[in-house]
């Protein structure tokens, strides 16, 4: 059963619907047998790849809310990502251009390792207060995660992975998706938003039992024919 999932990195509800639907799945019998693949999306395409921007600022600058209404949302997604055990640290939070570091997934990916990838953006950006723009600070994430890091340099100096980028979030709009994180399962359902741990259970289990277990394989070897012959 595949799983895609559109996500920003420096989009909150993302890293929550992350933790939540990863618990729902370790929960599951069939967890072994779902293929997570992580897909681009980009909430602002128009920020500068070369600055930053504090989260109080974007919220003025970008959507013109005040700066107490801005500490009130802040507080209260702090509140959701404590409940998913997320310990988000907004005041020291950069909010910049995302395009590299899903290129860096992209990478990742090539290695199995897009959800580690996810992981560590997320806690670099939210957590740990680093520009997940800049190229030395991806490089050293790759490194942390097993790729060479001049590999991971080349790449993210270079215009390779550009395309994938671009068709994810070309994909995202065929898909009438405008808003992360968004979750397709096996091409059947969607689920939308930092949904509560059950709500992705449930949903998992529903897909499954509709578009898998009517096609699992339950004999032992039985006699059939293909373009072969027949064995018994």
């Amino acid at each position: 059963m595949k799983v895609e999932i559109w996500s920003d990195v420096m989009c909150p509800f993302c890293y929550i619907g992350k933790h939540n639907f990863e618990q729902a799945l370790e929960k599951l019998p069939f967890k072994d047998e779902v293929e997570v693949e992580w897909k681009s999306f980009q909430l602002d395409p128009t920020l500068d790849p070369s600055e930053t921007k504090t989260t109080t600022e974007y919220f003025k600058e970008k959507k013109g809310f005040p700066d107490a209404q801005a500490q009130q949302m802040i507080g209260q997604v702090a509140q959701m990502g404590a409940m998913s055990g997320i310990d988000f640290n907004f005041e020291k939070a950069l909010i910049t251009n995302t395009f590299s570091s899903h290129k860096l997934i992209h990478l990742a990916k090539k290695y199995n390792k897009a959800s580690e990838a996810e992981e560590a953006l997320f806690e670099a950006h939210f957590l740990e207060g680093k520009n997940v723009g800049d190229l030395e600070v991806l490089v050293s994430i790759a490194e942390k995660l097993g790729i060479d890091k001049e590999e991971a340099r080349q790449v993210l100096s270079s215009d390779q992975f550009d395309n994938e980028v671009n068709q994810d979030i070309t994909d995202a709009k065929s898909n009438g998706i405008s808003g992360v994180p968004f979750f397709i399962l096996n091409g059947k359902y969607a689920v939308s938003g930092a949904q509560p741990v059950e709500a992705f259970a449930e949903a998992l289990q529903q897909t499954y039992k509709e578009t898998v277990v009517p096609f699992k394989d339950i004999s032992s070897g039985g006699a059939s024919c293909d373009a072969d012959g027949c064995s018994i």
